[in-house]
Parts: C-alpha cells; structure tokens; sequence
C-alpha cells in the first residue's frame, strides 16, 4: 500500500543524512564514549550521518554508516554533508526543532512528515498546522488505510509561488 511505497522511497538517492543530537541517542549520551546510537552494529543509514551537537567527539563507523559530530549552524551541516553525499540528496532527519531550523534557513526543498493519529506527550512538535509552511510550500495529504497520513510539501518559488 502507500506505506510501503514510501518506505521503499527512503534510501534511494540519498548520499548523507543529518540529525539532531537526540535522535543519536538520549539525554547525556555523549557523557558515555561507549555509546554508538540507537542502532546496534547496522544503522539503517547505509550513508554517512552528520549528527548536529554541542559536545563533538570523533567520528565512529558501524557497517558501512560514518557517525561524524558537528557543532555547526544548519548552512554550516549542509556544506560538510554535501560533499560528503558526492552529488546525492542529503536529508535531514529530524528530530522536530532541527528539521525546523534546517526550514527556517531555507535549506528545505522536500518534506515528507508521517504523521499518526495518537498523543504522545508535550513534546516539541514541528507544527501546530501543516498550513504555517503555505507561504513556502505546496503542501498534500495522503491518508493511508493503516490510520497515518502522509504529509509532503515541496518548495514554493520564490519568485513566482510556483512548485519547483
């Protein structure tokens, strides 16, 4: 079904990813050197993956992903993950304030947000509505039949307001 589609979409394309601290691991992870991420011995990453933190440490490998720590601005992200992805997409992700400030810097062309129909907690949420990015994105919905809706947004021209 559409899940699967936009599963199988995932990797396809991408050179480098990049993502907030806390999607490496959790609060103080970095206070443990043996600490190698969420993943095990093979992340799902299969790319190098430039984690955005304020305590840096030397890049590590797992299988054939490359952990790299930056403290960087999100332009600053980009340029380093760019070469890194020799000409391939490099994606942000997440979580939802580094997604933002990647957004809020103009560095986002495509969004793809899963979003499922459950409260989790307060949290940090990437909106209030999918509407707040009308000035910058076309914006569709695709509701599946497991109970998520897909959200994608592409980029605006700015000089026309036009898809891109």
């Amino acid at each position: 079904g559409v899940d699967d589609c936009f599963s199988q979409r995932f990797a396809p394309g991408i050179g480098a990813e990049i993502r907030g601290a806390n999607k490496f691991g959790p609060p103080g992870w970095h206070e443990d050197p043996d600490w190698k991420g969420w993943w095990g011995p093979n992340p799902p990453f299969h790319t190098p993956v430039f984690v955005l933190t304020h305590h840096e440490r030397p890049s590590i490998t797992l299988a054939d992903t490359t952990f790299h720590f930056l403290d960087a601005s999100p332009v600053e992200a980009v340029e380093r993950a760019k070469v890194a992805a020799g000409g391939l997409d490099v994606r942000v992700g997440g979580g939802p304030t580094t997604v933002r400030s990647f957004i809020e810097a103009g560095l986002v062309d495509e969004l793809h947000v899963v979003v499922a129909p459950i409260t989790l907690g307060g949290g940090v949420r990437l909106w209030e509505s999918p509407e707040e990015f009308d000035d910058r994105f076309h914006h569709e919905t695709i509701p599946s039949p497991s109970g998520v809706t897909h959200h994608l947004l592409w980029r605006n021209d700015p000089k026309t307001g036009q898809d891109q």
